[in-house]
C-alpha cells in the first residue's frame, strides 16, 4: 500500500523534473530533451493509470491497506509553524484526485508527442516544452492540494506557467496582448478568491478542506466566502462575465489550447468547486447554477458565427465549461466531475484536430509561397476529408461526443447534467425554469456550431484549389494521439464491463459515485440523487432531440447550402449573426464602461500628482525650504559665525594682547597694580556695604 504514496509523489514531480532539464539542457540538444521530457509523461501516465486501478480495486484492500492508506493522508510537510498559527503541505491523493492526475498527465504526454512534430524548428523548442513541464506540475499541485493555502498558491503558478505559454509568440503583438489579458483578467477572480480563503481562516483558523467543512460558521459568512472563493473559478473556468479571456488565448500553439483550454486550466475551476462543494451554501449554489447556464448559452450564440476554427472551439470549451458549473449549481456533483473527463479527452482531441488541420494549410501555404490566406479561416477551407482521413474520422468521433449523441461518452455526462437542470427546476420552480431552458437550448446550438465547423472543413467543394491540392495528412506524431483520444471519446470506455450506450453504469461509475458528497451544507443530496434519477429519462429524449435538431439546421444550412425561412435576408436574424459576430460587445462595454473611464481617471490622477502635488505642493515646499537654508546660512555665517563667536575670540585676543603688556618682570609695575586692585577691592566693598 505504501507504494501508492511513493508513485504519487513521483507523479507530482516528474514535470518539475522535465522542466529543470530543459532549463539546463544545451541547445543542441533540444531534440534529445523533447524525446526525453515526453518519456517522463508517458512514465507519470503509467504510473498515474496504475494508482487508478489500485482505487478502482480498493475492494480488495485489507484492513491494515485501509490503516496506511488513512496514515499516509496525514503525512504533511511543515511550512510555517507558529504557537497559533501552522501551514504545511499535505496531500488528498482520494478517487477524485487520482482521476483527475490519469486525465492531466495523459493530456500532457499526448501533447508533448504530439508538440515534437508541430513545434519542431522554432527557436525556443527547449523553453516550450520547459514551460510544459511547468504547467503540468503545477496543475497536479492543484488536484493533489489538501488545504487552500497551497492550493492558491498552485492555482497562481498555473496562472503564471499559462501566461509564458499563452504569449509564447511573444514576437507578434496579438499574442502578448492576448497573455497580458488572460494573466489580468485571473487576477481579478484571483482577488476574490484570495478573501474568500482569508475569510475562512479567520472564520475557521484552517485551511484544511476538511476542517472548514466540519466547522461550525455561520450560514452568510460561509455563503460570502463560498461566492468569494468560486470567483477564481469564475476567472480560471472563463464564466461569464470573466470568460473574455479565453477565444484571446488562442494565439498561443496549438497544442497548449488542448493542454490549457480543453483539459487542465480551464478544469481547475470547476475542480476547485468540486473540492469546495460540501461547504457551499444554497444560496450560493443558486448563484452558481445561474452563472453556468448564463455562460453556457452565450458562449454557445458566440460560437455560431465565429469562423476562426480555433475560436469556435474556445467558444465551445466556454460553453461545456458553463455545463460543469451549472451542474454543480444544480447539485449534480457526479454529473460534473464526469463531464469534466469526458470533454478533456474530446475537447483535446479537437483542438488537436483543429492543429492538424491548420498545420497542413499552413505547409501548403508555404510550397506556394503564398500567406495571404488565414490558415484558421474555416471560409478558406472546404473538402478536406479525403486529404485528411484521420483528422477527419478523429474530429468527427469528438464532435459526435461533443454534441452528446449516443454510443459517445459525451451523451453519458451531458444527459446527467440536463437531468440534474430538470431536477432543479422540479424542485424549485418559478424562475428557475430558465437553467433548464439555457442547457438545452445551448445544446442544440452545440450540435449546429460543431456541424457547420464539420460541413465547412471537410465536406463539400475547396473555397482555395491551389490550397487544397498541397493539403496532406499529418505525420504520425499528430495522428497517433488523435487516434488515442477518438478511442477515448466512445462511451464503452466509461462504461465497461457494460455495453449499454444510454446508461453511464460501469467501472467508472462504481468508482466514483461514492465520492460524491452527502453531508454538504447546500442540498440533501440524497434528494438531489433521487430527482436526477426521475428526471433521467425525459433528460434523454430531450438530449437527443436538440442534439438531432441542431445537427438538421447545420445540414440544410452548410451542407444542402440552403437558406432556411429565407432567414439570410431577414432583419432579425442579420442583426443578431451581427450581435454573436461581435460576442455581444462584451469587449467593448468593458473598454467603454471600465477599460477607459480607469484610463481617463488615471491621467487626471496623473495631472493631479504631477503637476499640483508634485510640481506645486511639494516642489513650493521645496522652494520655501531653500529660501530658509540660504537665510539660516547667512544668520549662521554672518550673525553667529562671525559676530559672535569670531568676535569674542577677537575680543579675548585683543584683551590678552593687552594685558600680556603688563607682564613686563618690573616688580614695582606688580606692585603698583596690587595696590591699584586692592584699593578697587575697598571701594566695591563700601559701596556695596
Amino acid at each position: 500500500m505504501e507504494y501508492i504514496l511513493v508513485y504519487i509523489c513521483t507523479i507530482f514531480l516528474l514535470p518539475l523534473l522535465s522542466f529543470l532539464l530543459q532549463l539546463i539542457a544545451p541547445r543542441s540538444l533540444s531534440s534529445a530533451m523533447a524525446y526525453l521530457s515526453t518519456a517522463l509523461l508517458c512514465l507519470s501516465s503509467i504510473l498515474s493509470s496504475i494508482c487508478l486501478y489500485a482505487f478502482y480495486n480498493d475492494s480488495s484492500w485489507t484492513f491494515a491497506d485501509w490503516g496506511i492508506y488513512s496514515a499516509l493522508k496525514l503525512i504533511e510537510i511543515p511550512w510555517v509553524t507558529l504557537p497559533d498559527f501552522h501551514i504545511g503541505f499535505g496531500m488528498n491523493f482520494d478517487k477524485l484526485a487520482v482521476v483527475m492526475l490519469l486525465v492531466v498527465s495523459l493530456i500532457s504526454f499526448l501533447v508533448h508527442l504530439y508538440s515534437i512534430d508541430y513545434m519542431r524548428g522554432d527557436k525556443r523548442f527547449s523553453r516550450y516544452f520547459a514551460y510544459l513541464g511547468l504547467f503540468t506540475f503545477s496543475m497536479n499541485g492543484i488536484v493533489l492540494s489538501n488545504n487552500l493555502f497551497f492550493t492558491f498558491i498552485f492555482w497562481e503558478l498555473v496562472g503564471f506557467s499559462s501566461f509564458l505559454l499563452i504569449g509564447f509568440w511573444y514576437e507578434k503583438k496579438s499574442a502578448g496582448n492576448a497573455a497580458n489579458k488572460a494573466f489580468l483578467v485571473n487576477r481579478v477572480g484571483d482577488i476574490g478568491m484570495f478573501l474568500g480563503i482569508m475569510l475562512l481562516f479567520m472564520s475557521t483558523g484552517t485551511f484544511s478542506f476538511n476542517g472548514i467543512q466540519y466547522a461550525d460558521i455561520d450560514n452568510g459568512i460561509m455563503t460570502i466566502a463560498g461566492l468569494l472563493i468560486f470567483m477564481g473559478a469564475v476567472g480560471k473556468s472563463a464564466q461569464v462575465p470573466l470568460h473574455i479571456w479565453l477565444p484571446d488565448a488562442m494565439e498561443g500553439p496549438t497544442p497548449v489550447s488542448a493542454l490549457i483550454h480543453a483539459a487542465t486550466m480551464v478544469a481547475a475551476g470547476v475542480y476547485l468547486s468540486l473540492r469546495i462543494f460540501p461547504f457551499l451554501t444554497l444560496e450560493a449554489l443558486h448563484v452558481i447554477a445561474l452563472i453556468g447556464a448564463t455562460t453556457a448559452i452565450v458562449a454557445s450564440f458566440i460560437a455560431t458565427s465565429q469562423y476562426d476554427i480555433k475560436k469556435i472551439l474556445a467558444y465551445s470549451t466556454v460553453s461545456q465549461l458553463g455545463y460543469m458549473v451549472c451542474s454543480i449549481g444544480v447539485g449534480a456533483y457526479f454529473a460534473a466531475f464526469f463531464h469534466l473527463i469526458t470533454h478533456a479527452m474530446f475537447k483535446a482531441c479537437l483542438f488537436l484536430c483543429s492543429g492538424s488541420v491548420i498545420q497542413a494549410m499552413h505547409h501548403s501555404q508555404e510550397k506556394l509561397h503564398d500567406h495571404s490566406k488565414d490558415p484558421q479561416d474555416i471560409r478558406n477551407m472546404g473538402g478536406l476529408r479525403s486529404k485528411m482521413p484521420i483528422t477527419f474520422f478523429a474530429m468527427l468521433i469528438s464532435t459526435l461526443s461533443l454534441c452528446g449523441v449516443p454510443l459517445f461518452s459525451g451523451f453519458l455526462s451531458k444527459d446527467s447534467i440536463v437531468a440534474g437542470a430538470i431536477s432543479y427546476y422540479n424542485s424549485f420552480h418559478g424562475l428557475t425554469f430558465i437553467i433548464p431552458l439555457f442547457i438545452i437550448l445551448s445544446a442544440a446550438l452545440t450540435a449546429f456550431y460543431m456541424f457547420r465547423l464539420i460541413f465547412l472543413v471537410f465536406f463539400g467543394e475547396s473555397r482555395e484549389i491551389s490550397i487544397y491540392s498541397h493539403i496532406k495528412e499529418s505525420s504520425y506524431y499528430i495522428t497517433a494521439p488523435l487516434i488515442l483520444l477518438s478511442l477515448l471519446s466512445f462511451a464503452f470506455i466509461f462504461t465497461f464491463p457494460s455495453f449499454n450506450p444510454l446508461d453511464s453504469h460501469g467501472w467508472f461509475y462504481s468508482m466514483l459515485s461514492t465520492v460524491t458528497p452527502f453531508q454538504t451544507l447546500g442540498y440533501d443530496m440524497y434528494k438531489v440523487e433521487s430527482g436526477i434519477h426521475h428526471a433521467h429519462t425525459s433528460a434523454m429524449i430531450i438530449s437527443i432531440t436538440v442534439a438531432f435538431i441542431g445537427f438538421l439546421l447545420a445540414y440544410f444550412k452548410y451542407y444542402l447550402k440552403r437558406d432556411i425561412l429565407s432567414l439570410s435576408t431577414n432583419g432579425i436574424y442579420i442583426k443578431s449573426k451581427n450581435l454573436f459576430r461581435n460576442k455581444f460587445y462584451i469587449d467593448e462595454a468593458y473598454e467603454y464602461f471600465i477599460i477607459s473611464p480607469f484610463l481617463r481617471l488615471s491621467k487626471i490622477a496623473s495631472i493631479i500628482d504631477w503637476n499640483y502635488y508634485d510640481q506645486r505642493f511639494i516642489d513650493s515646499w521645496g522652494w520655501i525650504t531653500i529660501k530658509l537654508s540660504k537665510i539660516s546660512s547667512a544668520l549662521d555665517y554672518h550673525l553667529l559665525d562671525q559676530f559672535i563667536v569670531d568676535g569674542l575670540a577677537r575680543l579675548a585676543n585683543r584683551s590678552g594682547k593687552e594685558l600680556q603688556s603688563s607682564q613686563n618682570g618690573v616688580l614695582q609695575s606688580y606692585l603698583f597694580s596690587g595696590v591699584l586692585g586692592l584699593i578697587i577691592l575697598l571701594i566695591i566693598i563700601q559701596q556695596l556695604g
